[in-house]
């Protein structure tokens, strides 16, 4: 999500970083990385690479890519990013279905449940969606144009999450909201009704995710922040029911030295195969920090941190697969100056052994054990083996970038009229 580009209307712009993402089929059929524009898939059933077809572009994504997502069933993937594009994927032939063009550069999706409509957030705060409807499987889908269906009003847009009852779109922003929205009917025609707003952030909210419970058929929503907090939300009302401080602990575990300027930002979060567990991405954490979660009471609690020794391993993205009680977690880069190595990757995976009184604990899994092994991580990382220094640097790098980014800035009087009178979104208004 992070990158160092310049607000647009200055006159120069930094190189910019993407951290790399990761993403997993819901039955662990495949597992995608992306790396700045690279999109890279292993198929886990035919145990090998996968050859991606797309009619429409070479490469498939021009510039970083800054979302992927598989649909609830595994048969849609999802790619968008800087080139202003999103494709659309059939999982059965990894043909890209449909390619659609946005006005400014994406920063999240999100598949409806029925996997018949895809969102996609831009980062001037506007969430377009695109209906499926009527497609015939594995053929290109001709002319497909995106609707606007919501907006934050020029706030940039990190996360989108369907409810897992279907009934909400929840959307996060820089401007340390959460905003509840009910799913119409036809989402083409806009989504003009607000559940309500989930307040309390002090700082970005980075990542949302669901937390699935029968007594709550819409879940129970969970957000990470800048402000070094995981919170626990009820959808229906906007009420906070948790918050959960994780700075202390990331301090104790975070990485070796010391930080002029400790930052312990949520940077990702997923829920776990358990179902009661949430594993977060922390800056300047060489592994994951787990939460519990108490349904029934509706805490938060920490639980552990899985540390990765002997590798500068920070995570940039988590994925699960909660059929197969695997949690996937990347680190890497794209863009990175001054090394050999400009975009990079490294792969590890986390088991949760079955167990019904849920004491087992998490195990790390060596190169060996990870589904795929040394074919599936040639694939993902594109290496396998870079040194601890380059990562150590891309952590600081994707931090850098994730405040330019997320951060807002402050202006004078007169830099501000500046930037108003040379924007360039002004097509926005037609």
């Amino acid at each position: 999500m992070g990158d160092a580009q310049m607000e647009e209307g200055d006159n120069t712009r930094e190189i910019e970083v993407a951290p790399a993402l990761i993403a997993v089929d819901p039955a662990q059929r495949s597992v995608a990385v992306a790396v700045g524009s690279d999109l890279r898939v292993y198929d886990l059933i035919g145990d090998c690479p996968v050859s991606l077809v797309d009619d429409s572009a070479k490469p498939f994504h021009s510039d970083s890519i800054r979302a992927i997502r598989y649909d609830a069933s595994g048969k849609l993937f999802v790619s968008a990013g800087d080139d202003k594009l999103v494709k659309i994927w059939s999982t059965d032939s990894w043909f890209c279905i449909s390619s659609v063009c946005c006005e400014k550069r994406v920063s999240a999706v999100a598949v409806s449940n029925d996997g018949l409509f895809v969102c996609f957030a831009d980062k001037f705060g506007v969430v377009w969606v695109v209906s499926l409807k009527g497609d015939a499987e594995n053929q290109a889908l001709a002319d497909k144009k995106a609707a606007p269906m919501l907006a934050h009003y020029c706030s940039i847009i990190t996360s989108l999450e369907f409810s897992p009852d279907g009934r909400f779109i929840v959307s996060a922003d820089r401007d340390y909201k959460i905003r509840v929205t009910v799913v119409p009917k036809n989402p083409l025609d806009g989504a003009h009704e607000i559940q309500t707003f989930c307040l309390g952030h002090s700082e970005y909210v980075s990542c949302l995710d669901f937390i699935h419970s029968p007594d709550y058929p819409h879940g129970l929503l969970i957000s990470g922040s800048g402000d070094s907090t995981v919170r626990l939300w009820d959808v229906t009302l906007g009420s906070l029911l948790d918050t959960c401080e994780i700075g202390s602990k990331a301090e104790l575990s975070a990485t070796d030295g010391i930080e002029e300027d400790p930052c312990h930002a949520v940077t990702d979060l997923c829920t776990c195969p358990n179902g009661t567990s949430v594993a977060l991405a922390v800056q300047s954490l060489k592994g994951i920090m787990l939460l519990n979660c108490n349904l029934s009471a509706k805490t938060l609690s920490m639980a552990k941190v899985v540390l990765v020794e002997g590798e500068t391993l920070i995570p940039t993205s988590l994925g699960t697969s909660l059929s197969e009680g695997l949690l996937w977690m990347v680190t890497g880069i794209s863009k990175l100056q001054g090394f050999d190595h400009s975009s990079l990757a490294r792969v590890r995976a986390v088991s949760f052994p079955e167990d019904d009184g849920r004491d087992a604990e998490p195990v790390l899994l060596r190169d060996d054990e990870i589904p795929g092994g040394q074919k599936l991580l040639e694939r993902l990382q594109g290496s396998v083996s870079i040194g601890n220094d380059v990562f150590l640097a891309a952590s600081e790098a994707l931090k850098t970038s994730m405040r330019s980014l997320l951060i807002k800035k402050q202006y004078s009087d007169e830099k501000r009229e500046f930037r108003k009178r040379t924007r360039n979104d002004r097509k926005l208004k037609h």
